[in-house]
């Protein structure tokens, strides 16, 4: 979903649902503003399409949206917010996302995932194998990528690591928040060996010292809890817009050939529940920041 922004995703999702209470279909919803159907389905989905505020008042008055009315200011304060968007993301050169320029270097699917990650101001995750990629150490990522990619090059592998590091420099901005929960496994897996680990477990305690970021670690005594079933995920929150409307969380669960992403309301629900739990069982910040270096000792021997 290249070309999808927080503001456009909101526009997507709100147009369909005036679309849908109104009865219309996408084929008849795109005759009436001279679009295609595939046009109105790419919109919908958030991605970026060509479309005229003439026609979005169009497909408001077409579904019933009285005027004046709250629901149409709020739309039009939304299409407001794209068109702002995409006029200082032209400006800047961004409109593509900086990671564009890295495309070759990773699947399709995550190439919204980082949009995501880039809009969201919160975002929590629970790893139960490795360390999360906003937290990994280039030796400890040079490692990962080495036993999934054998094949690959020296300069893609240093592509690679270099994107790695650009994603990092969000953790830079005091206005996002990592909330990270390790399963105590990601300490016992050593990618890399001894050393790199021994300065993976020191890097992960430095950065859960920041004000905007959060390691715990969850042990393996505590027994059976929500995240075993869940398995690994991400939970990323929006801050909201100038009006009263909000973007729902969404979750991201990778696999090894794609990615799901889910904002289903009961959906996110259950993950907010797991967490609860995850936060529950799991040590203090300072009780982790002690397991990290009692292990980096441990490793260091």
């Amino acid at each position: 979903m290249a070309g999808s922004t927080l503001p456009r995703r909101a526009l997507g999702r709100t147009l369909r649902n005036f679309r849908l209470r109104a009865g219309k279909g996408q084929f008849v919803s795109a005759r009436h503003v001279d679009m295609s159907p595939q046009c109105i389905s790419r919109m919908e989905d958030g991605q970026r399409v060509k479309i005229s505020t003439a026609q979005i008042r169009e497909l408001l008055e077409f579904y019933g949206i009285a005027n004046p009315s709250q629901e149409r200011d709020d739309l039009l304060g939304l299409w407001d917010e794209v068109k702002q968007q995409d006029q200082v993301s032209r400006a800047m050169g961004t409109s593509k996302g900086w990671w564009r320029s890295y495309s070759d270097q990773f699947t399709p699917h995550f190439d919204h995932y980082l949009n995501l990650e880039a809009a969201s101001n919160h975002l929590t995750t629970h790893q139960l194998v490795m360390v999360h990629g906003l937290l990994q150490t280039p030796e400890y990522r040079r490692s990962l990528i080495k036993a999934t990619h054998p094949d690959l090059s020296n300069v893609d592998v240093e592509r690679r690591l270099e994107l790695a590091a650009r994603r990092q420099e969000r953790l830079d901005d005091k206005n996002f928040r990592l909330d990270a929960i390790l399963s105590e496994a990601t300490l016992k897996h050593r990618p890399g060996g001894l050393t790199v680990m021994v300065d993976q477990l020191q890097h992960l305690a430095d950065m859960g010292s920041r004000d905007n970021v959060s390691v715990r670690v969850v042990p393996f005594a505590v027994g059976t809890h929500a995240g075993l079933a869940l398995q690994s995920f991400g939970l990323l929150e929006f801050p909201p817009f100038a009006n009263h409307l909000k973007e729902p969380p969404v979750v991201y669960v990778e696999g090894s050939v794609g990615a799901l992403y889910l904002d289903q309301e009961q959906v996110i629900t259950r993950f907010q529940r797991a967490i609860t739990d995850l936060q529950r069982v799991a040590l203090s910040e300072d009780d982790t920041r002690e397991l990290l270096s009692a292990t980096a000792k441990e490793y260091a021997k």
